[in-house]
């Protein structure tokens, strides 16, 4: 045999043992103890740990004082939280590793497969259901699919090969939380003075427009499933209407607003709709939606039998209830943040999100339907 053929065959000795890497790599993530071989997290700020603080030049980021408050080191993270989230919780019930920000894993990181293997946070503050919600100023619910996970899949089937790819995913939860920065651009009366008002969201009637939030929605989790998802944990929209940003709106009551809550209880009806039909659809396809308004409400009506003190009221952030902008470095923060519902405008505190992860993970019908997340790993 000559030199060339001594090359050649090398070489293919070569890929042979790196293919039976790759694929014992595989194995060992798939039987590595957590409840699944990964977590893939699709969403908006509620999900954010991070992937904003790309964005510079946008608003719509929190790695900044006072956010981080609470978390380890006291470090503003990109969380829009005074800690954790419920990413971080979700991953820990899993028993995974909490997945990355997708745009902190640059093409020359080392591990840059092995950290798509085990999982990838996508999430975006203010992404929406529909691309016209907060456009250009952070990573969109349609880009996060069609070019961040879309490039996590390609090399996941490239690298494993497509079979093992697509099983890997099968076995994988996907987590998606959006459609709540939507419900918020159209219940907001022109008048309003927000940043970054999506005005052609507030053309169609509360109804038409969540129609098209949940045509746009259905198409958005086909093709979530045609790119390998088959186990989808879908958090629904929280009673907008009762976040600060919103009773604001009710200057001298400080109520919910029932426009608001209204849509969100559409909205949930129209996931739990869609999320039915694809099962029907897909017999491989199984899901848990939470009903993240019923089970917030449960805390806002009984603040005092679940733990609370102060419903209304954002923790961090300036005005009248806190909720007149948004949480920052000039802000005031609330001595106790494990009796406030709200962190701030918008988003729920460490203590609210680890409850609703709780319910998620371990509750039953009607808050989490039709099985929670612990049996959707089974």
């Amino acid at each position: 045999m000559g030199p060339f053929c001594d090359w050649k065959s090398a070489t293919v000795a070569a890929a042979a043992a790196c293919g039976i890497l790759l694929w014992v790599c595989f194995l060992a993530e798939a039987v590595h103890g957590g409840l699944g071989p990964a977590l893939y997290v699709l969403g908006d700020s509620q999900a954010d740990v991070g992937n904003n603080n790309n964005l510079v030049l946008s608003p719509l980021r929190a790695n900044f004082p006072r956010n981080g408050i609470d978390y380890p080191g006291q470090q503003p993270t990109g969380r829009f939280s005074n800690g954790h989230n419920f990413v971080d919780f979700l991953a820990g019930s899993l028993g995974l590793a909490r997945p990355p920000p997708y745009h902190s894993i640059s093409n020359a990181t080392a591990g840059r497969f092995s950290t798509f293997l085990n999982g990838v946070n996508f999430a975006s503050g203010g992404a929406g259901v529909l691309d016209l919600t907060n456009k250009g100023q952070c990573f969109s619910f349609y880009h996060q699919i069609e070019r961040d996970y879309l490039n996590v899949y390609s090399e996941l089937v490239q690298q494993l090969g497509e079979p093992q790819a697509l099983a890997h995913l099968a076995k994988s939860i996907f987590t998606v939380a959006i459609g709540g920065n939507d419900i918020i651009f159209r219940a907001l009366p022109p008048s309003v003075t927000v940043e970054l008002p999506a005005v052609e969201l507030q053309v169609l009637s509360p109804q038409r427009f969540i129609e098209l939030m949940a045509k746009t929605l259905e198409r958005q989790l086909q093709r979530l499933y045609e790119l390998g998802m088959r186990r989808l944990f879908f958090v629904g929209a929280a009673p907008i209407g009762c976040v600060p940003l919103m009773r604001e709106l009710n200057l001298l009551t400080k109520e919910c607003h029932p426009g608001a809550n209204d849509m969100s209880v559409q909205y949930n009806a129209a996931v739990a709709s869609i999320l039915h039909n694809m099962g029907t659809r897909h017999p491989d396809f199984r899901y848990s939606f939470v009903d993240t308004r019923a089970a917030l409400m449960q805390y806002i009506d009984e603040p005092q039998a679940n733990g609370y003190a102060e419903v209304k009221a954002a923790c961090c952030g300036l005005g009248d209830n806190k909720a007149m902008y948004r949480c920052g470095r000039v802000s005031h923060v609330c001595l106790d943040r494990t009796d406030h519902v709200f962190w701030d405008l918008v988003h729920p505190t460490e203590t609210t999100s680890r409850k609703l992860t709780g319910v998620a993970f371990a509750g039953s019908a009607p808050l989490v339907s039709p099985m929670n997340v612990r049996q959707l790993c089974d």
